[in-house]
């Protein structure tokens, strides 16, 4: 399964579980709630935000999602494959900072998902 896969499934099961506890609370109750302005299910981007920080809600709905700005290091060494790729043995030479200044887009962020003891990273 996909990352994008995992968080569209999450978040549907999160919305269903509100829309579940709504239908049993009584009209007055929801009035209540609609008037001290609290929204009934956040958008996906809210829950994505909201999983990455606060712990307790990423908990309880089984979904955790870390985000790790990586350093020049790490991104140099994700690029020397591509460099190698394209410019041979002269990749070799290339220095880290040259991880900005390159056509290739070289990812400055991993981001680890872990749902249902299953881990997935991805970079950006």
């Amino acid at each position: 399964m996909s990352k994008e896969q995992i968080i569209d499934e999450v978040y549907e099961n999160y919305k269903s579980t509100i829309l579940e506890s709504d239908m049993k609370k009584s009209a007055w109750e929801l009035t209540v709630q609609s008037m001290s302005g609290k929204k009934f299910i956040i958008s996906q981007e809210e829950f994505i935000n909201k999983c990455k920080t606060n712990t307790e809600f990423s908990e309880r709905w089984g979904l955790k999602i870390e985000e790790k700005e990586l350093s020049l290091e790490e991104r140099h060494q994700l690029a020397l494959p591509i460099w190698k790729e394209k410019y041979g043995p002269l990749a070799d030479m290339m220095v880290s900072t040259n991880v900005d200044n390159t056509p290739f887009k070289i990812p400055t962020k991993l981001i680890t998902l872990t749902y249902n003891n299953e881990k997935i990273e991805s970079y950006e």
